[in-house]
């Protein structure tokens, strides 16, 4: 069977593999059991072969890696919701993480990103946004790939210096918007960007692997440092999703998806977007589930997600809500409104009487139609529930498959390298040109005339110029006659 056991309510509810790809929500209050549900979901699309990708926030989405513990409770909980052959057992995993440390790096290009992601996570106005599509495409026109901040720092101090030339071609480059590009390339830099940014950069293929078994492998993302810089997490993230819809090739409706992408503290993709971004991630949510992946938030409120997106997600588990404050009230609202309604059930009533392990649940069933909302319990995950000890995670380091192909980095020539070869091939040239080169004294009646010109970087223009106004401080014919006379050998000019 390819399907997947949630839990039970009036009978037992699954999560159908064929309506995987239709994308998804999870929500509820601190506490009420969503990670829960999310290990659930993990493993249980792990076992019918389906890679998945989530972010782990608090460190105990790594539990999945190791064998749960079987206890009177759990197995109580078993039975109840009809889980035959329960039996502990971890996940294939793979860990990465932005910064090195709790996983394998994970690493893009500038490029890759592209200009429009790396604004939202520099927090750029509009007027500096365009800056950076400046740099962007003057960076293409030069042929110079940009890879990593150093790129990007050298190209931009290519503008500045360039800053009339590059204004009269592509548009106004004001200093200011410079400067502020810089100091947001400093605040990214601390924040762990440097880290981000380079090469081997991340092939998505790595991301959906199967074991030998044809498990699906997890790969989950070390994010308790991340995601406080939230545009830095929710930024890399969408460009995970983006990358996802623009390199993958159409494939319909599957039997199970390719991967399935779980978004957990979904509220920080949509805090602050632009409408063209809101524009761009509800086109990619709307599309990629005819490419194979599915979509998974998870957050507090069902509101946390626009009503647009919220629209699509045809999986939801709703946990509990405290209706404590107005905030709370309107969310509870919410939540009732978007489920398909249930004539045995008051929604809004039960959201806040919610056990921890019970949530409302209503999933596509046959012809991708949503079943009718059920209060439901919730069924015990195989893995462990908690966080794995250093020397685990260790274990699991070591004999990973992708460990030899991302921990060390690569620097190969990019935009720094050949824009600091040549600012110093420039500072040769100019070295030897600015050097005085004398030139032969000429002797006429006890006057001296010593005559000294640059070197040959000088434009023949330059040279002139030095002649014009040499010769009219000559008060003799003869004198004006012997500067012609050296110049002419220098210019090359005939009299």
């Amino acid at each position: 069977m390819t399907d997947i056991l949630l839990g039970k309510g009036e009978h037992q509810i699954y999560l159908r593999s064929k309506y995987a790809n239709r994308h998804g929500l999870v929500a509820g209050a601190t506490g009420t059991g969503k990670t829960v549900s999310l290990l659930v979901m993990a493993e249980g699309l792990s076992r019918i072969g389906v890679p998945v990708l989530m972010a782990d926030v608090k460190g105990d989405v790594a539990g999945l890696s190791m064998p749960g513990v079987t206890t009177p409770d759990i197995e109580k909980r078993a039975t109840e919701v009809g889980l035959k052959g329960f039996a502990p057992e971890g996940t294939p995993v793979v860990f990465w993480d932005v910064y090195g440390k709790a996983g394998h790096p994970i690493r893009t290009t500038i490029s890759e990103v592209g200009p429009s992601l790396l604004a939202r996570m520099l927090e750029l106005n509009d007027v500096q946004s365009g800056v950076l599509d400046i740099i962007f495409k003057l960076a293409d026109e030069q042929g110079l790939l940009l890879l990593d901040l150093d790129d990007l720092r050298a190209i931009l101090t290519l503008v500045a210096d360039k800053r009339d030339e590059v204004s009269q071609r592509y548009g106004l480059v004001s200093t200011q918007s410079i400067a502020a590009i810089q100091r947001a390339l400093l605040r990214l830099d601390s924040e762990g960007g440097k880290q981000f940014f380079g090469e081997p950069a991340l092939e998505l293929g790595d991301l959906m692997r199967t074991d030998l078994t044809g498990r699906g492998v997890v790969s989950i993302l070390a994010a308790d440092r991340l995601v406080l810089q939230p545009r830095l997490y929710s930024t890399f993230l969408l460009w995970m999703l983006s990358e996802l819809f623009e390199q993958l090739p159409e494939m319909g409706d599957l039997e199970k998806p390719k991967l399935a992408f779980v978004f957990d503290e979904a509220h920080l993709l949509f805090d602050n977007a632009s409408p063209a971004l809101m524009q761009r991630i509800e086109q990619v949510v709307r599309l990629i589930r005819s490419k194979g992946v599915g979509v998974y938030f998870c957050s507090q409120f069902p509101d946390d997600v626009p009503g647009e997106i919220l629209g699509q997600l045809g999986n939801r588990l709703q946990h509990a809500l405290r209706a404590f404050t107005p905030r709370d009230q309107k969310a509870v609202k919410t939540a009732a409104e978007t489920f398909v309604a249930n004539p045995k059930l008051d929604v809004a009533k039960t959201i806040s009487q919610l056990r921890v392990g019970e949530a409302l649940v209503s999933t596509l069933q046959e012809n991708g139609v949503p079943m009718p909302v059920e209060r439901a319990l919730m069924a015990p995950p195989r893995c462990r529930m908690g966080t794995i000890t250093a020397e685990e995670r260790a274990a699991i380091l070591a004999r990973s498959p992708v460990g030899a192909k991302y921990d060390r980095a690569v620097n190969r020539e990019s935009a720094y390298e050949i824009l600091t070869q040549r600012r110093s091939e420039a500072a040769a040239t100019t070295a030897t040109a600015s050097a005085p080169a004398a030139v032969p004294a000429v002797k006429q009646g006890g006057d001296m005339l010593y005559a000294w010109l640059w070197g040959t970087g000088r434009r023949q223009g330059m040279v002139e110029s030095m002649a014009k106004q040499a010769a009219r401080t000559v008060g003799s014919q003869l004198g004006r006659q012997i500067l012609r006379g050296v110049l002419g050998g220098i210019t090359g000019s005939r009299r």
